[in-house]
């Protein structure tokens, strides 16, 4: 079965509930943990094949019906992988509606909370944010490489680590963290397609092979000078470059 390219409303559906019913009760994950994981995925180092890649989705290995249903589950994940893929591709202000990451947000999120309703119980982004760091365990020590070069990329793992723990830790690791509300979730998730699309460039950019500039080979200090003047090289631009 082919994978498609997004997935559609039924789609997203039909994997959730299978996520739900296969996975999660194996701690595997549910459908925002996987969103992150193949955000991280599609933005790593390295690409991570799919027989990698799979089966930590579901904590323990399912047993599928028959291989149609096992073909229609992977087509699924490939095409949430495709998912993440595009999206990246996009910035803040042109992600299309249909690439939109995967999680869990109230539907009118300046609405005031309710009364009864702890900020510290709205963990928006937790898990998202959990299988992101799942996806870079897959190759910590390449990540690693680049964050010791990128200090603006590890600034951007440290606000997906407060979406992941709760907490701020202040520039006194010894003092206690400080947890972060509801609306500061809030504010990095809205920063998501941006911070994902400078990650998703440098990507480009770190794995594109650059040649390195040569430097013509001069012609010899007797043969005629390349630049038309009849003069043997040496005699003309050749003298220039030897400070003559």
């Amino acid at each position: 079965m082919k994978a498609p390219a997004y997935l559609d409303d039924d789609q997203i559906e039909r994997l959730a509930d299978l996520l739900e019913q296969r996975a999660v009760p194996f701690r595997g994950f549910n459908l925002e943990a996987l969103d992150g994981y193949l955000t991280a995925l599609v933005l790593g180092p390295e690409d991570v094949p799919a027989s990698e890649w799979m089966p930590p989705v579901w904590g323990k290995p399912p047993r599928w019906s028959d291989d149609t249903e096992r073909e229609e589950i992977e087509a699924l994940l490939q095409g949430h992988h495709n998912m993440a893929a595009a999206r990246v591709r996009h910035g803040e202000d042109d992600l299309p509606d249909h690439l939109a990451p995967l999680l869990w947000l109230p539907e009118d999120p300046e609405e005031e909370l309710p009364e009864d309703v702890a900020e510290e119980d709205l963990d928006v982004g937790r898990d998202w944010a959990l299988g992101f760091f799942t996806g870079v365990s897959l190759r910590e020590a390449a990540w690693d490489a680049w964050l010791d070069d990128n200090d603006w990329m590890e600034a951007i793992f440290g606000l997906f680590d407060q979406l992941a723990s709760g907490e701020v830790i202040g520039e006194d690791p010894s003092a206690p963290a400080t947890p972060i509300g509801y609306r500061e979730r809030l504010e990095i998730i809205a920063s998501l397609p941006g911070m994902l699309a400078d990650l998703h460039h440098h990507r480009i950019d770190a794995l594109t092979p650059h040649e390195p500039i040569r430097r013509a080979e001069a012609p010899a200090r007797n043969a005629p000078c390349p630049c038309g003047s009849g003069r043997k090289y040496k005699k003309c631009c050749g003298a220039a470059d030897a400070g003559e």
